[in-house]
């Protein structure tokens, strides 16, 4: 049994208990809901109502929920490399190339078939606790969590913006500064699997700041404001600094000219877009503490640094 409260927002004032539930708990089914009003797993400033009360705003809402299997996933046993764990919550560094939530052409070998493998409670929660997602082909941090309050506690500081989402790439082009992109993000008129920016999206903002110039391409640090679908690899590509290896939104591949050996081979090997989630900061579901973590770069985007780097000095 999972206890939840939550007090009756004062706009909600005049809606019959049922209605507020769904409101307030909406990962739930309304007939769910109803189920358990009728069984008294629902108290409202510790009282049983029934579906049709009507309620004034401000009163404190006990819901004892029992978990219940919402999403169907066959667990695995794939290494997960976890950086962080309590009873609310689990941080995980995903590696490039692993898809995070099964779908077609993918239903195994997933971040989640990984975690329901890891901790089989998570089937009883929205996308298995999973509340954000990075690309397949991008790196770095994604949070889980373990609770249903943990999911609410951390879904909400998503919309408030108030977590903190840090990224290295390594973009095509050396930039002089660094600036903010400001510029709605919607679905590509015609090819579906894309996003571009156009006046009829939803708001997306993306800040960035460089790091290290190279001669053709510049490491930088980029902080999600936002968190539309390939927004900092549309926001990089729409100032004209695609990410290099974005095969998508990179445009052809071509190889920069005086290249060394070394750099060249690098290039051509490197086959996904250069992005790394590499610091995730947030409230503490539970305790309300602030926490922050870092993952190293990965080795692939490493040696393309030392690459670059490499072909400064030749």
């Amino acid at each position: 049994m999972t206890r939840l409260e939550e007090e009756v927002p004062y706009e909600l004032a005049g809606m019959r208990l049922d209605q507020v539930l769904a409101e307030l708990f909406s990962d739930y089914s309304r007939s769910k809901l109803q189920t358990w009003i009728k069984a008294g797993r629902v108290q409202v400033n510790g009282v049983s109502l029934k579906a049709k009360d009507k309620l004034d705003g401000g009163e404190q809402i006990l819901l004892d929920a029992e978990p219940e299997t919402v999403i169907e996933c066959e667990p695995e046993a794939i290494p997960l490399d976890i950086v962080f764990e309590d009873e609310s919550l689990i941080i995980v560094n995903k590696p490039a190339g692993l898809v995070v939530h099964p779908a077609i052409g993918n239903w195994h070998g997933t971040l989640l078939n990984a975690l329901l493998n890891h901790e089989a409670s998570l089937e009883t929660l929205p996308r298995g606790g999973i509340v954000h997602r990075i690309d397949k082909e991008t790196s770095g941090l994604l949070m889980v969590a373990k609770t249903l309050q943990a999911h609410n506690s951390l879904t909400q500081q998503l919309q408030d913006r108030t977590i903190n989402r840090e990224y290295l790439a390594i973009s095509r082009g050396r930039m002089t500064a660094g600036g903010t992109v400001d510029e709605p993000i919607g679905r590509h008129p015609t090819d579906r699997l894309r996003y571009v920016v156009r006046e009829s999206g939803r708001e997306s903002v993306t800040h960035y700041r460089v790091v290290q110039r190279y001669t053709r391409h510049t490491l930088i640090r980029v902080k999600l404001e936002t968190g539309r679908t390939h927004q900092i690899r549309v926001h990089m590509a729409h100032i004209r600094f695609p990410l290099l290896g974005d095969q998508v939104y990179g445009g052809r591949f071509q190889m920069p000219p005086d290249c060394n050996e070394v750099l060249e081979k690098e290039l051509r090997s490197f086959k996904r877009q250069a992005l790394h989630a590499a610091k995730l900061g947030l409230q503490h579901p539970v305790t309300d503490e602030y926490l922050e973590w870092e993952a190293p770069i990965p080795e692939d985007m490493q040696r393309l640094l030392d690459a670059l780097a490499g072909n400064e000095r030749d």
